[in-house]
């Protein structure tokens, strides 16, 4: 007889598939044209490699990293025509596998509860849960935190792989090599795929284009939906005829212009990297503090990951809204941890960002684009929401690196037979299936 675990396991995989098929469905039939990046702009990069040989990051400068292009080739595997259901069968794949690894094929009580909260995420989300190259990384990045635990090394390369496909799973590399006691096998791994990509794009001719994703966002500006970009979407509802908005085409993305957006767009970029620093020192005040009191390491990791992957959201000047499925990460992380019941408002505020983002893409984006001010207002209320989770992961750092100071140890006796790494569902000796 199946037990009430083993039917929730089966439960959460055939709705896990049945959600992607409806989202797939409004990807390529749904209203706003959700699915124009891959079936325009990543079809042009496969039409010019294939037809031209002319690679991105390779031959030409490109937004991306240079593993983004694997994935974007691989889905003109069955022709241009086709490109759209490869993609959404790409990435299907992909997630059902990071949901088995999630849930360890079903077996891990948590890592289904987790999972069921990542398949609500997806369909709060909508369409663009699927339908960018950030969708690879996300199920990339879960694999690398799951096998954080017991495979270091190979979590490594993976987390190194999925920031070469879009730069922010760098921000759980750093997370790991802060938090963990296996830090330097996961840095080495990491550094070395990374020296490995760069050795074989150079060899390919690329010359300094494989830096190029990073010269070719320096000079962006304010993205309307960024959270700085509402200072001048609210003088746009307001009626002030200095602040618009415009499309640039180089970029392919609308931004807004105005008085004083050149000098805050150049600020944006050192500010989040100060802001990553001090996070960062947080984060190892926090790892030292539950090392000293023999605490998991987990919570730490959880905690951070989710403060840094939010300061690259709310401090950047891009805020595209495939961003939110970053959150995807930390927040399944965190619900594995030690401390997952502290990250259920996380966790709920993320459903709350997410349902928020889809309102306004696809949806209703063509009103957010003449600064409707319902639209700005829902913008608005996502980004305060953004920022709040921000505030918490960092004011719950702080919480973490004072325990040890405080004179106050964690409730639960230290662990001092186990790995420090391991997630709570492996301190079990045996999980009901």
């Amino acid at each position: 007889m199946l037990t009430r675990h083993a039917v929730s396991a089966v439960a959460l995989w055939l709705l896990f598939i049945g959600a992607h098929l409806v989202l797939g469905l409004l990807n390529l039939h749904g209203p706003g044209n959700p699915f124009g990046d891959v079936t325009v702009v990543y079809a042009r990069w496969a039409e010019q490699a294939y037809s031209n040989g002319i690679v991105v990051g390779v031959d030409i400068p490109w937004v991306y990293p240079l593993l983004a292009i694997v994935p974007i080739l691989a889905s003109v595997t069955f022709g241009l025509g086709h490109m759209g259901a490869t993609w959404l069968a790409l990435v299907m794949t992909l997630n059902l596998v990071a949901l088995g690894f999630v849930t360890r094929w079903g077996r891990s009580r948590s890592g289904v509860i987790a999972g069921w909260w990542w398949l609500a995420f997806l369909l709060a989300l909508g369409p663009i849960a699927l339908g960018r190259i950030d969708a690879i990384t996300v199920a990339i990045a879960l694999i690398g935190v799951r096998l954080l635990s017991g495979h270091p090394r190979v979590a490594g390369v993976i987390l190194a792989c999925a920031a070469w496909v879009k730069v922010w799973p760098a921000a759980l590399i750093l997370a790991a090599v802060i938090a963990l006691r296996d830090r330097w096998v996961v840095a080495i791994a990491a550094a070395a795929s990374t020296a490995t990509v760069i050795v074989f794009a150079l060899l390919a001719g690329s010359g300094d284009n494989v830096l190029s994703f990073i010269t070719q966002q320096t000079g962006r500006g304010i993205q309307i939906e960024s959270p700085v970009a509402g200072l001048w979407l609210w003088q746009m509802v307001a009626g002030a005829p200095e602040s618009f908005i415009y499309y640039d085409s180089a970029i392919l993305t609308f931004q807004v212009a105005g008085p004083g957006v050149d000098a805050v767009a150049a600020a944006m970029t050192p500010l989040l990297a100060a802001v990553v620093l001090a996070v960062s020192l947080l984060g190892i005040r926090a790892a030292r503090s539950a090392a000293r009191a023999g605490m998991n390491e987990t919570q730490v990791l959880a905690t951070l990951s989710l403060a840094l992957v939010l300061v690259l959201i709310v401090l950047n000047k891009v805020g595209s809204p495939q961003f939110t499925t970053w959150l995807a990460v930390p927040v399944v992380l965190g619900l594995l941890s030690e401390g997952a019941t502290r990250f259920r408002l996380p966790a709920a505020l993320s459903l709350c960002i997410a349902v928020l983002t889809q309102l306004v893409y696809p949806y209703f984006y063509d009103l957010l684009l003449v600064a409707d001010p319902v639209l700005v207002a829902i913008v608005t209320a996502r980004n305060v929401l953004l920022l709040t989770l921000m505030v918490w992961s960092i004011v719950e750092l702080v919480r973490l690196g004072g325990r040890q100071t405080a004179g106050h140890l964690s409730a639960s006796p230290p662990a001092r037979s186990l790995n420090p790494t391991t997630f709570p569902d492996q301190l079990k000796a045996k999980e009901s299936a």
